[in-house]
This record gives C-alpha cells, sequence and structure tokens, in this order.
C-alpha cells in the first residue's frame, strides 16, 4: 500500500506540475521571437548586397549602392518604419555575412537548393536561367552547351556564384577562365580574352547594352530555369510571411515593375 500510494503521489505532482506549466486553454500562447521585432527594436533593415551584379545591385564610386533590388530594399524598410543599412559582401562570402550580420540578402540572388540549407527564401520576385554572352559576330557559334563545351571554347566565370556552378556542372570540356571582378568581367570578352559568359539572362540584356558588341544568346530560351528572390533566417516564418506579404503588394501595386523598367529600360 505504502508503494502504491508512493506511485500516486509521485504522479499526482507530474500532473500538478503540467498543469502549471502549460498555458490554460483559453490563453494566447507565447509568439516565437522573430527578425522582424529585432528591426523594429533596433529602427534598421540591414541588407547583405555584393554590389557587382547590375540591374540589381551596383556599389558607386561614392559609396552607395544602386539597382532594382535596392530601390526595393528602401521599400521594405519604409513599410516597417525603419532605416535600410546595407553591408557590401562578395559571392564566395554572401552566406556567412548573411548569416553573420544581415536581416535580408537581395541583389540578384538565386534560389538554390544548397542556398536553402541555410537560409529560407522569399517568393520569387523574378524567372531567369543562364544564357550565353558573346561577341555578336559569334553568336551563331555557340547557341547550345554542347557547341560552348569544347577545349577551344574559353568561358569566362566569376567565383562563387550560381555562375561558376554552372559551368562546373555543364561545360566539363570547356577551358575555364575565373575572373574576379564582375564588374568588368564582361569587357573581357570584348577584349578578345574569352569567348563566352553564361550568366542569367536578364543581366546579359542589360549587358549587352552597356557593351556594344556583345549580344545576349537567345535570353527568352535559357539552357535552365532559374529564380530570383531575397534570402531571410531560416526558420523566421513570421519576417518571410512579412517580407513576402509585402512583396506580394509591390507587385500587384505596380511598384515592383515601375522599379524594375527603371534600370532596366
Amino acid at each position: 500500500m505504502k508503494n502504491a500510494a508512493l506511485g500516486l503521489t509521485i504522479a499526482s505532482a507530474v500532473l500538478l506540475s503540467a498543469c502549471v506549466a502549460a498555458p490554460s486553454a483559453g490563453a494566447p500562447a507565447a509568439a516565437a521571437p522573430s527578425r522582424l521585432d529585432d528591426i523594429l527594436a533596433r529602427g534598421t533593415l540591414r541588407a547583405c548586397t555584393t554590389g557587382d551584379y547590375k540591374p540589381y545591385s551596383f556599389y558607386r564610386q561614392d559609396g552607395t549602392f544602386e539597382g532594382i533590388d535596392i530601390d526595393m530594399t528602401e521599400s521594405l524598410a519604409k513599410s516597417l518604419g525603419v532605416k535600410a543599412e546595407f553591408v557590401k559582401t562578395s559571392w564566395p562570402n554572401l552566406m556567412n555575412d548573411f548569416l553573420a550580420k544581415c536581416d535580408v540578402a537581395v541583389g540578384g540572388v538565386s534560389t538554390t537548393l544548397d542556398r536553402q540549407k541555410r537560409a529560407f527564401f522569399t517568393e520569387a520576385y523574378q524567372v531567369d536561367g543562364k544564357t550565353p554572352i558573346v561577341r555578336c559576330a559569334d553568336v551563331d557559334k555557340y547557341q547550345t552547351v554542347a557547341q560552348i563545351d569544347r577545349p577551344s571554347v574559353r568561358v569566362i566565370v566569376n567565383p562563387g556564384g550560381t555562375n561558376e556552378r554552372f559551368a562546373k556542372q555543364f561545360l566539363q570540356h570547356a577551358t575555364l577562365v575565373p575572373y574576379p571582378d564582375n564588374v568588368t568581367i564582361f569587357k573581357q570578352i570584348l577584349a578578345g580574352k574569352a569567348d563566352v559568359m553564361v550568366t542569367d539572362a536578364s543581366e546579359t540584356m542589360l549587358q549587352q547594352k552597356l557593351n556594344p558588341g556583345l549580344c545576349s544568346v537567345h535570353p527568352d530560351k535559357p539552357f535552365q530555369y532559374g529564380e530570383k528572390a531575397w534570402m531571410v533566417p531560416r526558420g523566421d516564418v513570421v519576417f518571410q510571411q512579412y517580407v513576402d506579404q509585402w512583396l506580394h503588394l509591390s507587385r500587384a501595386s505596380g511598384e515592383y515593375q515601375a522599379t524594375s523598367d527603371k534600370w532596366l529600360k
């Protein structure tokens, strides 16, 4: 009887403890902490961006940024009643800098499963894909992956991003030419130091305007499907949903299209 009574006492204590610890049926559960609350309390929205990818993000000589994603980051910050603060990074360091220093990562960031392992993505704001840009006289020579993937073809790549990943995966026979400066990389093709660059179709369309003599190859039919989105902290559904809703409304109102047209047309 003593053992039975002891067991009953322990069970009663456990049940009482559980009842005290658990919220009552009518009480709201405590909200999980979110980066959204941190941003509102801090008064700034910190955005990591490379500043080397027109038309999305470009770092000017005066130390400021410009581009589609820069304008949209300013818009997101305004919707929150805070200031936008931009943190310059590079493609090889983008993820680590984002995790250590920023609330969002912006500037033509492609969605990839590797990145998804460490961060969440917002809904995509643009569908894109990899396509070649070459000297205009060579457009017919480089229509397909097979035509490019030859030892005699010099493919220039900027390290650390999806362009390099595409080249290493699909252009294993071509001669890859690493080039670290994504701002001047296209001029290397004009100078005859490379034959092809495979990058996002949206970038090739802009760069052919900025660099007469270069032509985008079938940008309407890229080699693979791709999307542009922003990175936000992994697991923070509250902040992700806020950014997604803001993005949805900005696209529905025409704000995003107007911003895009400002830089592309």
